[in-house]
């Protein structure tokens, strides 16, 4: 096994030292290790190349089985660890077949992917390490395992995660232009993401104009050396929405053909590029609302029948059914895993979020979910029915119930009388038609004719109270922790009512609320609070656990409900190390410095405009060296106070000024300093808007350094 570190060196002198690289097995044990001497010269960088000769064969990294080991490498100066890095890698062989699609480990593994955004209800792109493992976790469940980070390198901790659940990965660059700084962040994603087992695939645009053109040709070419002078392991693809038949296009620069949808195209391309991989790197686009089974274009509600796509897209169902049948498609990424916010299609304002999810933007399944489940998961029976059975008022009128399932039959019973068994239909679902009546619709899927699973809806009373369900009943009391917790509302029976529209109100007691959603794209309510309205029966709050240990108490109220309490234990564990979180402060670091008076000058003594000779620039910290005289010197800052100033006012803070001093804000004399001697100073800044000007007036004594000596800040009160 190659390993290369590379060392830099910003010490003074020319730095010799040793590189130790040690492979650790995935129970931690010492498997091999390998070492390097190295001289590194100053201010420059060297690569410690060494090998690590494995003992036995390792373990292998799959989808199913995803087994990390870990390489720990230490830099070790006179016999001492001076750096260390662990880095996790998983063995494994990978490679794109003209004629049988993906093979992982010499085996064909279809791509059953989805395209996802950095993006979740209540807490937008600032999501948490836990809420990243959650959404997973979320996809797994549905026999998701691929994922195409759309349409930028994504954040660390999302590969981490994959690493260790099985995910194949297409690692997406953003930028499509060679130039210095682009094809920089390009060489940044693959240096930081090429250890991963999780990435099979680099692609390096999405959609460009530029595709069919000699100029898109030329811009790919650069790209792709650049990637491959870091990378040779892993092929290289490019999202295409067009231009394949043009007689100059990028196709004939990677690796792996992308098709962004024309997915009628896959058999004309194969026919004509019989060598050549492909993969579909965007597919679908079909729109539903959780929970809605009927369009309603003036409220912009779209029907979750998987009915509906867009014009460019097709049905979760059919999308599939070409890729499936196909054995050379390597696999595909349906558009999208999750609802986002943002491009709001086909609807626009008021609507602020997309309806292309499988999961809505909490999270919450869509029929999509069902379907892609029946379709993905081999290693378990899996059966969906759809819609909830709450039609009151449409007695007897026929409301279409669709079933989709892995089984072999499918057979439906209302209120225990057979309504008919079919052959299931895996890829495209099972459809009946059925007069409403209260009760219970069950869905009994069979193999061999054995019952394997069922799905069932209840009808359901009006709601009687609310219930909360957490995703974990423990949680680390390390202040990081964090995890969803459901809202719905339930009958007397206790049963989830699927229709319940309502506002509910929280408190939370060692934890605190980090946002709040419920799925609707056109829903307007702050994601911030400690409120949510139930949409078509569900919310989500997410929540972060407090430091300590203890219990944590989330209690959910609603009018005319019965209110829900929910305990989640807290468990001490220490502290994540890292960096400190800044106190809220504005630093005055920029200053400028007079030259020296003999008398007292006014305040508003100030260098003209454009003179950038005569006062001196310097930062708050820096000494004014001694004078031969007394003197006096004046010393100009600005700033612009934040919103919280703007309403409050604040308090300048100066941790040490050598000389006796005057503090001038706004014209303003705020405060005095007699003392010679270094010293702070403070003043209270009243609230206002606009710019604010602070003026310092220094008088040093003879041969003594003076000035601003110390840190100078604004606190918001």
């Amino acid at each position: 096994m190659p390993v290369t570190a590379t060392l830099a060196n910003v010490a003074r002198a020319v730095a010799s030292v040793t590189v130790t690289a040690e492979l650790l097995d995935p129970e931690g044990n010492s498997v091999a290790t390998a070492q390097a001497a190295i001289t590194v010269p100053v201010l420059e960088q060297a690569d410690a190349v060494m090998r690590i000769d494995l003992p036995a064969p390792p373990r292998l990294w799959s989808v199913d089985s995803p087994t990390l080991y870990t390489v720990r490498t230490r830099v070790l100066s006179n016999g001492e660890s001076v750096d260390e890095r662990n880095i996790a890698i998983g063995f494994r062989t990978i490679r794109f077949d003209a004629d049988r699609g993906f093979l992982l480990n010499g085996q064909p593994v279809k791509l059953k992917g989805v395209c996802l955004h950095q993006d979740h209800a209540g807490i937008g792109v600032a999501v948490p390490d836990a809420m990243l493992a959650w959404r997973l976790e979320r996809l797994k469940a549905m026999g998701c395992n691929a994922i195409r980070m759309s349409h930028n390198a994504p954040n660390a901790e999302l590969l981490d995660w994959c690493d260790r659940m099985g995910f194949l990965v297409m690692d997406e660059n953003r930028q499509f232009n060679p130039a210095p700084e682009p094809l920089a962040e390009l060489e940044w994603m693959v240096r930081r993401d090429r250890n991963h087992p999780s990435v099979i695939l680099w692609s390096v645009f999405n959609e460009e104009p530029m595709q069919g053109t000699e100029s898109g040709v030329e811009m790919v070419r650069r790209m792709v050396a650049a990637v491959r002078d870091l990378d040779d392991a892993r092929p290289i693809t490019a999202a295409m929405n067009g231009a394949f038949y043009d007689p100059v296009n990028v196709s004939s620069e990677v690796d792996v053909m992308g098709f962004n949808y024309y997915q009628d195209q896959y058999d004309k391309w194969h026919r004509l590029n019989p060598a050549m991989p492909m993969t579909s790197s965007e597919d679908t686009s079909a729109y539903e609302t959780r929970g809605a089974f009927k369009s309603d274009p003036n409220a912009h509600v779209i029907t979750s029948y998987d009915e509906e796509a867009t014009s460019w897209g097709n049905t979760h169902r059919a999308s599939w059914q070409m890729i499936a049948e196909r054995p050379f498609v390597a696999g595909g990424f349906v558009w999208t895993g999750f609802d986002y916010h943002g491009e709001p299609t086909p609807y626009a304002w008021p609507t602020i979020a997309s309806f292309f999810g499988i999961l809505d933007l909490c999270g919450f399944p869509k029929t999509a979910f069902g379907i892609h489940a029946a379709q993905w998961i081999d290693d378990r029976p899996v059966v969906f029915l759809t819609p909830h059975w709450n039609w009151q008022g449409k007695e007897g009128e026929d409301i279409k119930v669709f079933v989709i399932t892995n089984a072999e039959t499918v057979a439906l019973r209302l209120n225990g009388r057979d309504l008919g068994v079919q052959r299931a239909d895996r890829i495209t679902g099972n459809v009946w038609q059925v007069p409403f009546e209260p009760g219970r619709i069950e869905a009994i899927a069979m193999t061999g004719g054995k019952v394997v699973a069922s799905d069932a809806k209840d009808t359901t009373f009006a709601p009687v109270g609310l219930r909360l369900t957490p995703a974990r009943d423990r949680m680390a009391g390390d202040g990081i922790d964090c995890q969803p917790v459901t809202i719905d509302a339930i009958d007397a029976a206790g049963r989830h009512v699927p229709t319940a529209n309502l506002m509910t109100h929280f408190t939370v007691e060692g934890a605190e609320i980090l946002g709040v959603g419920n799925g609707n794209p056109n829903s307007h309510e702050s994601e911030k609070g400690n409120q949510r309205s139930l949409f078509n029966g569900l919310a989500q709050m997410i929540i972060r656990a407090d430091a300590g240990s203890g219990t944590i108490r989330i209690r959910a109220t609603a009018k005319d409900l019965e209110p829900a309490l929910l305990e989640i234990a807290r468990t001490d564990r220490p502290e994540v190390p890292q960096v400190a979180v800044p106190a809220a402060e504005l630093a005055l670091d920029n200053w400028r410095r007079s030259p020296v008076f003999i008398e007292r000058p006014e305040p508003d003594t100030a260098p003209a405009d454009g003179d950038n000779n005569s006062w001196a620039f310097v930062h708050a910290g820096t000494p004014t060296p001694a004078e031969d005289q007394p003197g006096w010197r004046v010393y100009r800052a600005s700033f612009a106070p934040w919103k919280r100033m703007v309403a409050k006012g604040a308090r300048i803070r100066f941790e040490r000024i050598a000389g006796s001093a005057e503090l001038w804000v706004d014209g303003v004399r705020t405060s005095r300093k007699n003392s010679t001697a270094p010293g702070p100073l403070t003043a209270t800044l009243p609230a206002g808007p606009g710019e604010r000007s602070v003026v310092l007036l220094v008088e040093a004594p003879k041969a003594r350094e003076s000035g601003i000596t110390g840190t100078v800040t604004v606190v918001p009160l």
